[in-house]
Formats: C-alpha cells, structure tokens, sequence
C-alpha cells in the first residue's frame, strides 16, 4: 500500500481545494427531486420508528457527482489511463484489506469458491444466446472484464458482507449490520405490499440482478411461502448462487435461476407480486434503468410491489465522504453519475407506478417501493 499511499494523499488535496472552491454542486438538479422522506418525517408514507433515524446531508446531492468542477476533475483524473490504473488497483486492495480487517475472510471465500466444483453449474445456468448490452461490457468493481469473470463471482459474497458491514460500522458484529441492512430494506417492503396492495400474500417474487444469491436468500426467508427466482445478466455469478444453494439443507420451495437481461426478460407479464432490485441500478446508465423500471412494471401483478434499494444521493455519509473514497468509488462504478442524476421518481411515474414511497433505511442506502395499480 505505501506505493499507492503518496499519489493517494496528493489526490486528496488536489480534489479538496476544487471541492472547497465550488458551491454548484447545492444547486438541485432539473425536474421532480428524488425525495428521501427520513423516518421522522410526518408524512403518511412514512414507515414507523422501528427502523431508526437515519440522518440526511444538506446538499440535493453529493457535489462528486454531476457537472460540478470537483466532478469534472474526478472524471479527469479516472480518465487518465495510468492513474486509473493505480486507483483501480488502490480501490481493489482498500476494498480485501478492509474485509479482513473486519474478520471477513475474503481471500478463503474467494478461493473455497475457485477451488470448487462450481464451474459445472456454468453449463445448467447460461444462456448462450444472450447478448450482452453494451454498458455491462464495461470494467466494473476494479475487474477489468468486470461481471464477466470467476474472480467476480467468487469474490461478490465477501464484498457484500464487507459492504454490509462498512454501511454500518457502529454494530458490533457483521450479523448485526446485516439484521439492521437487510431486515430494514424487508419491513419498508413488506409495509408498503401490506398498505397498499388489495392481497398481503406474496406469492412469486423476481430479484433482478441478483448477483450471487444472497438478495435472493434473505427474500426467501423472509416470505417462505413464495416462489422466488434470481435473475441476473452475469451467468458467472448465477453459477455460484446456484453451486452455494446446494450446498445447504434444501428449501421448501426451491430458488430458481435465470440467466437473462433486466431490460427484456422474456418472462410473462404480470406474473410475479414483487419484484426486488438490490444494489443494482448504479451500476446502470439511465436508460437502462427506463427500461427494467418498464420491464418491472410489465412483470407485476396488479397491485404488486415493486422495491428498489440503492445508494441515497441525500445521504449525509456520501455527501461527506473523502476525496479519496468517493474518487476510489466512481473509479469502481463507471454510471454513478448517470444513476444519481436521475429522477427516480419521475422514472418510476412515467411507468405507470403508484404509491411512490422513499426512506432512508441506513446510512447509506435509500429503499423505494412502489405500487402498480388495482
């Protein structure tokens, strides 16, 4: 790390005097805000206290994104090739060494995985003539062949775990964070399906981009009765998820899989009570968020939920985060800009969505469920 320690600090200050100099990035951006209502609010979408007070930032937005002058230069110095390569690299080590720093085995995950019988899942799961979209092509999460790879996939589980536990560093042990993330972002859900929707019971559920499983597992647990399927573009991770669920005791109501694009599933219409995104769309550039929000829309049943929980651009954490982590992030996530510029809420009307309801339920991350009419 003292190699990449020296071009780090100096990016740091160069980064905070542009930062200092600028007050663009308050100004709130064009059309409807995406508004993120904290759980104090005395709105009637307002879920209740259980979830804890979560604090807002001040600006519309972090100032690192958009066409501010600090976004500018964070996207010019990404886009020096050389550098980029030194951030990638300082992204990917700052992202091991945190994990394992945090009791999370990351280099034993990833290699029980490589050393697997994994690779036989490959052939069950892919879809051969899937083409891939032009934007999932693109380096992601410091991989250069970005969700296209093994390592991605052997990797994701321990990078999720040491997400969950960055998200919320003041619990005392990863099954805390995880119980705060997780069961926060499936009460919003099973709170709006239950006030909005004629029919409580969720009897089929869609998790798009599901990575490797591990959305999907908690969906399953938390609605044991439903039938529940993983969709994700990366056949790669759909060959862990699968591999991993055989590997315990067996369910029930057995996950399903799906090698297949957000954008045009193939799957029937209105043919699921709830479709679940999960950290997916700021990974996506604008237009492929238009279309899955459509696809979601046309793969719901009349009064389904749809859920979405991401990355808050209200957040009082990503607001202030250093030059360093969020130059580190946007080396990471080439749409982030694109995702945070979007006006969610306007996406999700436009759809034909009802009921639209925002709420920080961590630090980081705000969960957005809506309502397709009766």
């Amino acid at each position: 790390m003292m190699a990449l320690s020296l071009p780090l600090q100096n990016l740091s200050a160069a980064i905070s005097a542009t930062g200092n100099a600028t007050t663009a990035a308050s100004r709130p951006p064009k059309g409807r805000r995406w508004e993120v209502h904290s759980v104090v609010s005395n709105t009637s979408a307002a879920v209740p206290v259980q979830f804890g007070g979560y604090e807002e930032g001040k600006l519309e937005r972090p100032k690192w994104t958009g066409e501010t002058p600090l976004s500018r230069l964070v996207k010019a110095i990404i886009s020096f090739k050389p550098l980029y390569s030194v951030l990638k690299l300082g992204a990917r080590r700052v992202l091991i060494s945190t994990a394992e720093k945090n009791n999370i085995p990351w280099r034993k995950m990833a290699k029980d995985i490589l050393e697997s019988e994994v690779y036989r899942e490959m052939d069950i799961i892919q879809n051969q003539s899937l083409v891939y979209p032009d934007y999932y092509l693109n380096p992601f999460h410091a991989y250069e062949e970005g969700n296209l790879t093994w390592l991605a996939a052997a990797e994701a589980e321990a990078a999720t775990m040491s997400m969950v536990r960055r998200v919320v560093p003041n619990a005392s042990s990863l099954e805390e964070a995880s119980q705060i993330l997780r069961g926060n972002w499936l009460l919003a859900i099973e709170q709006h399906h239950i006030q909005y929707s004629e029919s409580s019971v969720i009897n089929d559920i869609l998790d798009i981009g599901c990575s490797v499983g591990v959305s999907t597992k908690y969906l399953a647990d938390k609605f044991p009765t439903a039938n529940v399927t993983g969709l994700d573009l990366s056949p790669y991770f759909l060959a862990v998820a699968q591999h991993k669920e055989k590997t315990v005791m067996p369910r029930k109501t057995p996950l399903r899989w799906i090698h297949a694009n957000a954008e045009d599933t193939g799957l029937p219409s209105k043919s699921f009570d709830l479709v679940s995104l999960a950290f997916v769309l700021h990974e996506c550039p604008t237009r492929a968020i238009v279309n899955i929000v459509r696809e979601a829309f046309r793969l719901l049943r009349p009064g389904g939920t749809l859920a979405l929980t991401d990355l808050s651009l209200k957040s009082k954490v990503l607001q202030e985060l250093s030059p360093v982590l969020f130059t580190l992030l946007k080396t990471t996530e080439p749409f982030l800009d694109e995702y945070f510029l979007t006006d969610m809420e306007e996406t999700l009307t436009e759809a034909g969505f009802v009921n639209i309801t925002s709420i920080l339920t961590d630090p980081k991350h705000v969960t957005v469920t809506a309502t397709v009419p009766q």
